[in-house]
């Protein structure tokens, strides 16, 4: 079969308009493919709903006997029934996790202990005012809610509205029990207890571990994350590719310029730890509670970091930048919310295997709960974190030493 030349340029220019029409749909699917992962970034911040927020619940109620019946709790019978609340709802995971406390000082070192976001306290007269209200010279019960800032102020927020709620149902069934008694009785009311009735049980609330002023509204510790977290990769990037452009020709001078790596690394970590902690507290405005210990821990979380993403970079060569790049755009929404708030993809499969996040709990730490740099669990990660990262550098420095022996050899 002949073709004419009209014909062989018409399927050239039909080969052209597929070829091209290919060539869009690749990049339009993979421009789609890239919004798609970075939209993944949103999506825990789109309406996060609490799970088994942990909530504290102190019953220090001593009832009292009332004439003719026997001894009346209203303290132990406020709290069946909020766990029988909880225990009755369909969800397979309710909103709040009740935590039963003996008493204040042991629900104090919880809150302190970073254990409960709130914590509901009934104190010991609280039947025997409750009881007063029915009588001509009321006294309003009174409860108190304490509400953990510090662990997080969103989710610290959520449960005393929880516990709000709760009280506000409280007294609802009050006033109706009083003025179902009331009308029975068919007394004429006092003035005292028209205002009683407005609000029988009041509330005093209290910020414990409070976040203060210039804290970025409890999120000064994530401020911090980003532009360290950047550093600390763009340092290790650009080491790693100076020490890579070195002439290496035997396994101890790689050693050696490994050994000589990660000093270099500790230098920077100490220049990062020590200047983000000077520009946030001196120009950034914000409120450093000890410089010292902010400044030595922001140093360690600088050398993981460091170290890690050296390790990587020589086990993997410089593409595994891209690794730490997704970590931070998939981890900084996280490191905001409480894991209680996050959905079961996210608090498991993401958050849990964020090595930033000790980074993040260790200020909070020192920002917002009075505690000094030790061996807690944030600062022995980050350090076995670094240890890691120095075994898998130096293992590599042995790895490549045996290749270069190998080179020189071949060319002997």
């Amino acid at each position: 079969m002949f073709y004419s030349f009209h014909d062989v340029s018409l399927l050239g220019t039909l080969s052209s308009i597929i070829n091209i029409t290919l060539i869009v749909q690749v990049h339009f699917g993979a421009y789609e493919a890239v919004i798609f992962i970075f939209s993944l970034t949103l999506f825990p911040l789109v309406q996060p709903q609490p799970k088994n927020l942990p909530i504290a619940i102190v019953n220090e109620d001593e009832g009292m006997e009332m004439p003719n019946q026997s001894k009346v709790n209203m303290g132990e019978k406020i709290v069946k029934s909020i766990q029988e609340s909880s225990a009755s709802t369909t969800d397979e995971d309710p909103a709040v996790k009740w935590v039963e406390v003996k008493n204040t000082e042991e629900v104090q070192k919880g809150l302190d202990n970073q254990a409960y976001y709130a914590a509901l306290i009934i104190p010991k007269e609280f039947s025997a005012k409750q009881a007063s209200l029915q009588t001509t010279t009321p006294s309003s019960p009174e409860v108190e809610i304490l509400i953990n800032q510090g662990m997080n102020t969103a989710a610290s927020t959520a449960a005393a509205q929880i516990l709000t709620g709760i009280v506000d149902n409280l007294n609802n069934n009050v006033r109706n029990q009083l003025l179902e008694g009331f009308e029975n009785l068919g007394v004429t009311l006092t003035t005292e207890q028209v205002s009683s009735l407005v609000i029988p049980i009041t509330i005093e609330a209290t910020n414990v571990n409070e976040i203060g002023e210039n804290s970025a509204n409890g999120n000064s510790p994530v401020s911090l994350f980003q532009p360290l977290w950047m550093a600390s990769i763009a340092s290790a990037a650009i080491i790693f590719m100076a020490v890579r452009k070195m002439p290496i020709n035997t396994r101890k001078e790689n050693f050696m310029i490994k050994i000589g790596q990660i000093l270099i690394g500790a230098i920077i970590a100490i220049v990062i730890g020590f200047g983000f902690t000077w520009i946030a507290e001196g120009m950034v405005g914000l409120t450093i509670p000890n410089y010292m210990d902010t400044a030595l821990f922001l140093t360690i979380a600088s050398l993981s970091f460091f170290l890690m993403v050296s390790a990587v970079l020589s086990l993997v060569g410089f593409k595994g930048i891209s690794i730490f790049v997704l970590l931070l755009f998939f981890g900084a929404p996280l490191l905001s919310l409480a894991p209680e708030m996050m959905s079961p993809f996210y608090q498991d499969w993401i958050y849990a295997w964020m090595p930033m996040r000790f980074m993040v709990d260790g200020l909070r730490e020192l920002f917002f709960f009075g505690k000094g740099l030790s061996w807690n669990t944030p600062v022995s990660v980050l350090v076995w974190i670094a240890v890691g990262g120095i075994f898998v550098i130096l293992g590599s420095a042995l790895r490549g030493g045996m290749l270069v022996v190998e080179k020189v050899d071949m060319s002997k």
